[in-house]
């Protein structure tokens, strides 16, 4: 199974922050906020990952990602010469994703919770089957986000993009799992009034063919869309809250690769001694030490 993190876009809400930067380049607390959607896939089990940005970006992102070695995946990266929609990287990915089933996250969206890894499973395991998977999460303001209708047992009825009369509280989150052949589908798609190939309409042709599911992130889970500067700062306080009050890291590829064994300890420690003193480097040393507690 391959991945997919879209990275694209100018940022606009977030200047003059991302007036010569990405916004998926900011930081959120103590790591470059595209370190969360990577974490997410490495979660998944997924280690081909293709990353999409803008051609003044990309390079920015290959200069702190790399191959993907240190987090024992392999990178590979392409340009979005302009930003046509969420579905558009299934265009522009078609060539990576050579017909695998697949996952896509949003650059600036951050998952935790603790049944997370159990969620992404299932998620994979539905794409090999033939399904596409939503997450859904509740929100009080429904009309800015596409929303997702559940029946009583949390099958999908219906999914509409940023409704005026909402019918549920349920947003789509930036995080898609799709079967194989999701490309030939998206190419399927017509650009909505706004000029996009809306990620909505594709989960409307999945959920025509009965292959769209849901899966509901419910109490205790956190989802955080990091666009705007208040949501930004949210994000990075979050982040700083659960770190110091838990003593755990979130989403740190390094420390997801060494558990999963895709690197060794001594990687672990070599990665460590790139980020100097700082006490993320000081966490990846106590994980290879053995002196953190999963």
């Amino acid at each position: 199974m391959k991945g997919i993190i879209l990275a694209g876009g100018s940022g606009t809400r977030l200047y003059p922050l991302t007036k010569i930067i990405s916004k998926q380049l900011l930081p959120v607390y103590d790591k470059p906020m595209i370190f969360y959607p990577l974490s997410t896939l490495m979660l998944a089990g997924i280690r081909d990952v293709l990353l999409i940005s803008t051609p003044q970006d990309l390079p920015k992102f290959q200069e702190l990602l790399g191959d993907g070695g240190q987090f024992g995946i392999r990178l590979s990266y392409v340009e979005q010469p302009k930003p046509e929609g969420i579905a558009q990287a299934f265009l522009i990915g078609e060539a990576f994703l050579d017909g695998e089933p697949c996952a896509m996250v949003l650059g600036d969206n951050i998952f935790y919770g603790g049944w997370f890894g159990q969620n992404l499973q299932e998620a994979v395991k539905n794409a090999h089957a033939g399904f596409a998977t939503i997450f859904g999460y509740y929100v009080r303001d429904p009309q800015r986000f596409g929303i997702v209708e559940l029946d009583s047992r949390h099958n999908v009825v219906s999914v509409e993009e940023k409704p005026e009369k909402p019918k549920s509280n349920y947003c789509i989150t930036g995080l898609y799992f799709y079967s194989a052949g999701v490309s030939e589908l998206a190419k399927k798609l017509a650009p909505s009034a706004r000029g996009e190939l809306e990620i909505t309409d594709l989960n409307r042709l999945y959920l025509q063919e009965n292959r769209l599911k849901a899966q509901v992130l419910g109490r205790g889970f956190a989802w955080m869309d990091t666009g705007t500067v208040d949501s930004l700062m949210e994000a990075a306080t979050f982040v700083e809250t659960v770190q110091n009050r838990q003593g755990v890291v979130i989403s740190a590829p390094e420390e997801i690769a060494y558990y999963v064994g895709w690197i060794d300890r001594a990687k672990l420690l070599e990665n460590a001694k790139l980020y100097g003193k700082s006490s993320y480097g000081e966490h990846l040393r106590l994980v290879a030490e053995d002196r953190f507690l999963r």
